[in-house]
């Protein structure tokens, strides 16, 4: 297949990246490489991939590199014009969003980042999909979505009214306005809620990330809601086994669907949603432990109150990803951790 993944200078992208490539798919990424956090990481993740970073400019528009299956294209997703033209000229099968503006907490600094990334980026990639014939639209949602939901585990059948944060909002707009063009033009489209993915190649602004460099430096950690967080941390390699099973699987529709009452992970319209997690609820000290054992290094720890727009704690119910495509994350907390520590002391050569 010929396969569009935006956001491939990202974490999930990255990875979801290579293993299409591996596996022999005709891969075109596309990210715009922005400044929310280190673009070393960034440039790291695609000189991985055999792109060279002198082929590249920071800052333009524009700008490509090409190696045996796959092309990578650095492009905002709010140039409508230069989305349409990419897809006129290279005729995909199959799209995968994930590039958006992430972060819960950046989202009460800069709202209209989201707004230009996740809203009118995200339905500039609908009407391209729309008017070029696309197979199916896989794309990234949120576990925020869930808001100021309690009930545990969180199911995609889940009212998600009540979010917290602007981020969680654009999340949950995406699976709007893609319902929307599932119904109304017949495009295929999956939405992945994704519940705090960490590993090899993680994001600098996530807290395996941030909690790892402030212990080798032994600087004290913040430890937000006094430690009594709770997350349902996925594996990488376990979140990317799942995505790639929703590619390969665009939903036709449910024909018992019905609007009087509404399921809403799923429609007549070839329409569906899914929790890609672990389904499993690890303690943040006990999180924070894992890397203290890897690292053979105490952590200094600042208690705080929970943040502005943070949830205390997510949990996903999988059930429909494991009844409807056989999936099974597997990867413990321990091994995962241990797997990032590696990567990390590698990549900024810690001995």
């Amino acid at each position: 297949m010929k396969i569009l993944v935006t956001g491939t200078a990202g974490f999930i992208g990255y990875h979801l990246a290579k293993r299409l490539i591996e596996r022999g798919d005709d891969v075109v990424g596309l990210d715009s490489i922005n400044d929310y956090y280190d673009p070393t990481v960034k440039y790291g993740r695609l000189v991985e991939t055999g792109i060279d970073k002198g082929k590249l400019e920071y800052n333009k528009l524009i700008a490509s590199d090409t190696v045996d299956n796959y092309r990578f294209i650095q492009l905002n997703l709010e140039d409508k014009q230069n989305i349409d033209a990419l897809f006129a000229d290279q005729q995909f099968d199959k799209v995968c969003n994930l590039a958006a503006q992430a972060g819960v907490r950046y989202s009460l600094i800069n709202p209209q980042a989201y707004i230009d990334s996740n809203i009118i980026g995200f339905v500039n990639i609908l009407e391209a999909c729309r008017h070029h014939d696309i197979k199916h639209l896989a794309y990234a949602s949120s576990s925020s979505v869930y808001g100021l939901n309690e009930s545990m585990p969180f199911s995609t059948r889940d009212n998600v009214d009540h979010p917290v944060s602007l981020y969680a909002a654009s999340k949950k707009s995406n699976e709007l306005m893609a319902h929307t063009y599932s119904h109304l033009f017949g495009l295929p489209t999956t939405g992945l809620r994704f519940f705090t993915v960490y590993g090899p190649w993680g994001r600098p602004d996530m807290a395996l990330f941030l909690f790892t460099k402030a212990i080798l430096e032994d600087k004290p950690i913040d430890v937000f809601n006094h430690g009594k967080m709770r997350r349902d941390f996925t594996y990488v390699d376990d979140i990317v086994e799942g995505v790639v099973r929703v590619i390969d699987n665009p939903p036709q529709g449910n024909p018992d669907w019905t609007g009087a009452a509404p399921d809403p992970s799923c429609s007549k319209a070839p329409y569906k949603v899914y929790n890609i997690g672990n389904s499993n609820q690890v303690e943040l000290m006990d999180f924070i432990e894992a890397i203290e054992k890897a690292l053979g290094k105490q952590a200094q720890k600042n208690m705080m109150p929970i943040q502005p727009g943070d949830v205390p704690a997510t949990w996903a119910d999988v059930s429909d990803l494991v009844e409807d495509l056989d999936y099974q994350p597997d990867t413990s907390i321990q091994e995962g951790v241990e797997r990032f520590i590696a990567w990390y002391k590698e990549f900024y050569n810690i001995n």
